[in-house]
């Protein structure tokens, strides 16, 4: 008996040692330096785009509140559709038609925004997959639209000389309270907030509704099935299915990442970079909280950013809205100013922005996005150079507003900001620094930027030459002590004055 337990042990310490082996996140970061483009990329544009758009009530988290009785969401649905036990949510999708979708039409309105990378929610947390896929019948091409949304934006992306995203929401979609056990714990929790209940898995588990139901159909999109056998074949198997058909340069994640067993984002990682070098190119994982070593990854930070200068870059994912990411009626939509602004501090952070629209369900994008994006696109028609391709400073700015650290919980707070003329960011390119002005100086006056004090210059350079981006006026300048006094001879723009501070 001894020499069995002892071969027994052997085999256990071999299986586990083995199942170690196979995680070496150390090997998959000597693939994965974060590429020159994206750091040169700056602005980029997605969409919040799905059956959750039809309803446009409220909030893209529409799938999970319809079925809390308690939810607004779930009353709507009952007064607009019926009870729904009898018109779920998969009996929106026939209504999801699309049928005023222009794929070129979009992609050309993100280039016109100035965008140098772009895509789309190739799935939210609802299971329905935006494009041809063999995983689930629950797709683009088989219902709703019966078109390859992912295939055609991807195609105009590439063909309009941009990168391409595809972000994954996924990782919620799993049914996590199938177990009776489980089910039992949670329904005899007392919680503060009745929203949070069920909050590892997108759909709330009670019996006898959809998220529920053992019809093999309708758990491939409530994601209620096998635990093995959604990970492999639901969530691996959905990213391997469009690494392969659309090659996407940018791979995002949502949240609920940590939900994934490591050994699963480990083999994720593993064929998304191994298949890149296969196609000779670069890459780039952006994820959430910590679920993923930075050594292949990107950090993101939803509706918020960084406080200060960060050595590794960094993304944040924002919202065109003040309210739902996917359309809704009463949906208020930021300033082009707002957004700018921005964009200046992020870059000026070593971060980019991945800015998300909210089309209709017809496929329509509302005149005031579009208006917003175009706006914005001016801008940096004239201004970009002091974006795109840049570095950061010894310092990314200076000024009296402050932002908050950055972290979703704060999203009120960073929306609340509004910059002063005497708030600048700077950015840098070989030796020239731009000054990004955070407020509308005004013409004739004089403004002192403090970043320039000669206790602050300690690598002796000195300023050579310096003029204002979209002007032809001459910048008078002076190097003070305290500083570099600047004249303001215009103002070429309403949103952000550039000046460009040429060295030697």
């Amino acid at each position: 008996m001894k020499k069995l337990f002892t071969i027994f042990m052997l085999l256990i310490s071999c299986l586990v040692s083995a199942q170690k082996n196979q995680i070496d996140w150390k090997s998959l970061s000597m693939n994965n330096e974060v590429p020159e483009w994206f750091k040169n990329a700056k602005f980029g544009i997605y969409f919040h785009w799905g059956v959750y758009s039809v309803p446009e009530f409220q909030t893209e988290w529409y799938p999970r509140y319809l079925y809390f009785p308690w939810s607004e969401v779930h009353r709507y649905h009952k007064e607009t559709y019926g009870p729904i036990s009898k018109f779920g949510y998969h009996d929106l999708i026939p209504l999801f038609k699309a049928e005023k979708f222009n794929a070129k039409e979009w992609v050309t309105l993100f280039k016109k925004a100035g965008a140098r990378f772009a895509g789309l929610v190739a799935e939210h947390h609802d299971g329905f997959a935006m494009w041809n896929s063999k995983c689930t019948p629950w797709n683009s091409v088989e219902m709703g639209p019966k078109r390859d949304i992912v295939g055609e934006i991807e195609k105009e992306v590439k063909q309009q000389g941009m990168k391409f995203i595809t972000t994954f929401h996924h990782a919620r979609n799993f049914q996590r309270y199938s177990d009776p056990k489980v089910l039992k714990t949670e329904l005899t929790k007392e919680y503060s907030a009745e929203r949070r209940r069920f909050y590892r898995s997108h759909f709330p588990y009670y019996p006898g509704t959809h998220p529920a139901s053992n019809d093999p159909k309708l758990q491939y999109l409530y994601g209620n099935m096998p635990t093995e056998k959604w990970h492999k074949e639901i969530w691996l198997g959905k990213l391997k299915e469009v690494i392969d058909q659309y090659d996407p340069d940018i791979i995002w994640f949502d949240s609920w990442l940590d939900e994934i067993p490591e050994n699963y984002r480990y083999q994720f990682c593993k064929y998304y970079l191994h298949r890149a070098k296969e196609r000779g190119k670069e890459t780039v994982i952006v994820r959430k909280e910590e679920d993923l070593p930075l050594s292949v990854s990107v950090e993101n930070l939803e509706n918020s950013r960084k406080s200060d200068l960060h050595p590794l870059t960094w993304e944040t994912d924002e919202t065109i809205s003040y309210g739902s990411w996917s359309y809704t009626t009463d949906l208020k939509i930021k300033t082009s100013k707002h957004l700018i602004h921005e964009l200046i501090d992020i870059v000026s952070k070593n971060g980019v922005l991945l800015l998300n629209i909210s089309p209709r369900a017809s496929g329509e994008i509302p005149a005031d996005q579009q208006n917003v994006l175009l706006e914005i696109g001016t801008w940096l028609k004239q201004n970009g150079e002091a974006i795109y391709d840049t570095r950061t400073w010894y310092t990314y700015g200076e000024g009296p507003t402050k932002e908050p650290e950055g972290n979703i919980n704060n999203r009120k707070l960073f929306d609340a900001l509004q910059y002063t003329s005497e708030d600048y960011r700077f950015t840098k390119k070989g030796n020239t620094i731009y000054i990004l002005s955070m407020g509308k100086p005004i013409v004739g006056s004089t403004i002192l930027v403090n970043a320039f004090a000669v206790t602050k210059m300690s690598n002796g350079k000195k300023v050579k030459r310096v003029s204002m981006l979209g002007s032809n006026k001459k910048v008078d300048w002076a190097m003070e002590t305290i500083g570099l006094k600047l004249s303001v001879p215009e103002v070429p723009n309403e949103i952000s004055v550039v000046y460009k501070v040429e060295m030697e």
